[in-house]
């Protein structure tokens, strides 16, 4: 029995990409909902970490994310993600309003397989549900998006990663006047992700 419960605990290379992606993507989901980036009504509801968790039915939205987070997996379980960056921008004017800032860090021996760190998936889902909870609560301290808005997901990776030709360059798209906002971490033990929301603060 305790061998079983070891085994259970060992967090794989793929295992913990797949947590990391799925993550990602139930994250990026959860923003666009509540920022009201998309119409409610293109949103179903969905169990996921003990939580109900809105996520978009909206074809092209769902294609357009599955693309990308296929790739990042694959940066992901080569050790070389270091961060995605979810940036809201006013339609019109085309000022960056927030920017949703994941940082990733990789245990590299891991990746070299050297190591098999251990947690439990109890563990990884409370601190997730944690970050999940605090992007639902975001609408209590983020300012109101008056503007129509677009999102892009600017993803930075190892200057010797491989980068599929659509992938376009993008400068950071930083706020000016930044307010920020630290989120919860969560770690699987083989990749570590931290949390963070910088929003336009107002000129007064």
């Amino acid at each position: 029995m305790a061998q079983a419960q070891a085994t259970h605990n060992t967090i794989t290379l793929k295992g913990s990409t797949k947590i990391v992606t799925e993550f990602f993507a139930y994250a990026v989901n959860s923003i666009l909902y509540q920022r009201g980036i998309y119409p409610p009504d293109n949103f179903e509801q969905r169990k996921q970490y003990g939580l109900s968790i809105m996520v978009s039915t909206d074809t092209g939205l769902t294609d357009y994310l599955s693309t990308v987070l296929e790739q990042m997996s694959d940066w992901l379980v080569r050790g070389e993600l270091q961060k995605m960056v979810l940036v809201i921008t006013s339609s019109e004017t085309k000022e960056t309003l927030e920017r949703w800032t994941f940082d990733l860090q990789t245990d590299k021996s891991v990746v070299d397989g050297r190591s098999a760190p251990e947690k439990s998936d109890k563990e990884i889902t409370s601190e997730i549900q944690a970050i999940i909870r605090q992007i639902t609560a975001s609408v209590t301290f983020l300012p109101l998006l008056n503007d129509a808005c677009t999102f892009d997901l600017l993803v930075y990776t190892d200057a010797a990663s491989s980068v599929p030709t659509e992938w376009e360059d993008s400068d950071p798209r930083f706020i000016q006047n930044a307010a920020d906002v630290k989120l919860r971490s969560f770690t699987t033990k083989v990749h570590k992700v931290d949390a963070l929301v910088s929003y336009r603060a107002d000129d007064d």
